[in-house]
């Protein structure tokens, strides 16, 4: 009886088990890759969490042209021209200047109508007023963004300083 190599007879077997092996590692290689690339675009979007809490808690930032109302609540004459100035010198844009509904407000107001708090902290901010003053009433009517009702502390704010 003839001596058999057993190389000579696996050899067509081990070259298609190498060929799927090598296929294989390819393939565990790339997804690989493609794991680490997705948990490095998660770790990117969580440490890029803004801090700001007032302001970006919804992703939301101020905008460069704030269009603001000043409306007269404690009726004082020249009251809403003397913040209108203020405001225009900190480069808001002022488009209205008028009287509020009633005379009898306390504590002065800033009103979103636009649904971006951003912008209402900026003004609060640039006036001095406390950020529990700011409310949200949204009004598809208005083309502004933020209405300033003056109330009578209004000579603790920034403008009377």
């Amino acid at each position: 009886m003839e001596n058999i190599n057993p190389k000579k007879l696996s050899n067509p077997a081990r070259r298609k088990s190498s060929a799927v092996n090598l296929i294989l590692n390819i393939s565990i290689f790339v997804l690989a890759v493609i794991i680490l690339y997705m948990l490095y675009s998660i770790y990117i979007k969580l440490a890029n969490n803004p801090s700001d809490v007032d302001a970006q808690a919804n992703g939301q930032t101020a905008s460069d042209i704030i269009q603001v109302e000043v409306l007269n609540g404690c009726g004082i004459g020249g009251v809403g021209d003397r913040f209108t100035d203020f405001l225009r010198a900190n480069s808001f844009d002022v488009v209205n200047v008028g009287n509020y509904v009633s005379f009898d407000v306390d504590e002065c107001l800033v009103i979103d109508r636009t649904g971006n708090m951003a912008n209402a902290y900026k003004v609060a901010k640039a006036l001095h007023i406390k950020n529990e003053n700011v409310i949200q009433q949204l009004n598809k009517d208005y083309f502004l963004d933020v209405s300033i009702v003056v109330g009578r502390d209004y000579f603790n704010l920034a403008p009377f300083k």
